[in-house]
């Protein structure tokens, strides 16, 4: 051990080097750490530091290494750092939900994925930032502050796991936490040059279903054999659980770079709602379309419309959410005030025919996997990544017209709806703009098909790579 550790490695590639005793836990904690000291007032991604327990974790996962064996045998991301987002409970720390109404108090337990994490040998380190209570598409709250995108300081690095995509962007940590409830993965993932899956209703464990079981966990990484190894670690089934994905065939990671067969692509170019799209958003479909033919797949380009009553039912299930939180409301942000209003103004009744809704929406919409194409190819955002601050300030100065403010709206608009089907998708950094920021496109795939997902993603990663990107200096 004592090599000197390149914080932009891979998570596979930092276990790897940690088994091979290349390198030691507790060296690569210290370069996280010290990347940390160097870059975070800059980008404001971590908000939360336990830097002393985390070394107790990492010297502990150095002991062991130098105690075994045969270090192969120790869990597959032994001493790996990760961060948690700001949302999720970890049982002995704080969780703010990037709020000034949140108890200081520590959990008295962990969400699922973070005992799935401890499992697979992470050391769990710091907190990343998050909107207050995650329902925007910015990591920007009046507690914390605003969190800046590596690759352009003015500009915001997606949310609501803006500070997970800032963190593995800037080169803090290998991978990051993150959940998304309308494309709170994918949208920092375009918006850093970042892999992020979002995974199937049911398919990784959590205590409850939030958002209707359309909100999920996962994380954001450099390439695609990371985001699949991490999601064999993490996945079900959980007999504890109402919903539950089916057993994968076999492992996620043995998927990465199988052969996808060739399949029909949908290739959506034009937003829902007359939307417009920026020309560097067409420019990362087309360019992928392109590469995807060459692939040997066929690609025809289709209408992708969303039924209008799908907005307000979606903000329904998001609204009541924040039933889930026990803080002093008055504290509160004033969209969150207004959301909460709006939730306690709409009996069960009526929200039960809102799920109801979105479920015949979700079996309308679904039939088209299978039967029409097999994967759908969209941009993961109408738009480029806005300026830091921007959404914020527009979300609170539309806080009493009842609708998202429209940055929100065009960032979220072709992610969102598949979080209430439950498909899986996957936001891939095939592009940058001529100003150096990245773009990402979103693949759909049908019900509970992770795996070609993974295939086609590690197919256009060799075809196109990304991972030795780097921001600016």
């Amino acid at each position: 051990m004592g090599s000197p550790f390149e914080t932009f490695t891979s998570a596979r590639a930092t276990a790897a080097a940690i088994r091979s005793r290349e390198v030691s836990p507790l060296e690569v904690l210290d370069a996280c750490l010290a990347r940390v000291d160097a870059v975070n007032d800059r980008i404001n991604a971590v908000i939360w530091r336990n830097d002393e327990e985390a070394r107790v974790s990492a010297t502990r996962a150095t002991q062991e290494v130098v105690d075994a064996s045969d270090p192969a045998g120790l869990p597959p991301f032994h001493g790996v750092p990760i961060p948690i987002k700001d949302l999720t409970a970890v049982a002995g720390w704080p969780v703010t939900y990037g709020s000034w109404a949140a108890p200081e108090s520590p959990s008295d337990e962990s969400e699922l994925i973070v005992e799935a994490f401890r499992r697979a040998g992470f050391v769990l380190c710091g907190r990343t930032n998050t909107p207050e209570f995650g329902p925007i598409t910015v990591a920007e709250n009046d507690r914390y502050g605003i969190t800046r995108n590596p690759w352009d300081l003015d500009r915001t690095p997606g949310g609501s796991s803006g500070g997970a995509g800032a963190a593995v962007a800037g080169g803090l940590f290998p991978v990051a936490h993150g959940n998304d409830g309308g494309g709170s993965i994918r949208i920092p993932a375009s918006c850093c040059g970042l892999v992020g899956l979002k995974v199937s209703r049911g398919r990784i464990p959590t205590l409850v279903s939030s958002w209707e079981g359309g909100s999920v966990e996962g994380v954001v990484t450099h390439d695609v054999a990371d985001t699949a190894a991490i999601l064999d670690v993490t996945c079900g089934p959980d007999p504890g659980q109402w919903y539950n994905a089916p057993r994968p065939d076999r492992p996620f990671l043995e998927e990465v770079g199988s052969d996808p067969g060739r399949l029909r692509i949908a290739m959506v170019d034009r937003a829902p709602f007359g939307l417009p799209l920026d020309a560097a958003c067409v420019e990362a479909t087309k360019a992928t379309a392109t590469t995807l033919e060459r692939l040997g797949h066929q690609v025809e380009v289709i209408e992708f419309t969303i039924a209008d009553e799908f907005v307000a039912s979606f903000l329904n299930v998001v609204n009541s959410s924040l039933a889930d939180y026990d803080v002093d409301w008055s504290k509160t942000e004033p969209h969150i005030q207004a959301n909460r209003t709006r939730a306690l103004a709409t009996d069960s009744l009526t929200y039960v025919r809102t799920v109801h809704d979105l479920q015949r929406w979700s079996r309308e919409l679904v039939a088209r996997w299978g039967r029409d194409f097999d994967l759908l190819l969209s941009p993961t955002m109408t738009i480029e990544p806005p300026r830091s601050g921007e959404v914020l300030a527009a979300v609170h100065e539309g806080a009493a017209s009842g609708g998202p403010a429209l940055q929100v709206f065009q960032m979220a608009v072709l992610t969102a709806g598949f979080n209430m089907t439950g498909q899986p998708a996957i936001s891939l950094p095939t592009h940058t703009t001529s100003g150096g920021v990245p773009i990402g496109v979103q693949l759909v795939g049908g019900p509970w098909e992770e795996a070609v997902l993974i295939r086609v993603a590690s197919q256009l990663e060799k075809a196109m790579p990304w991972s030795a990107r780097r921001p600016p200096s």
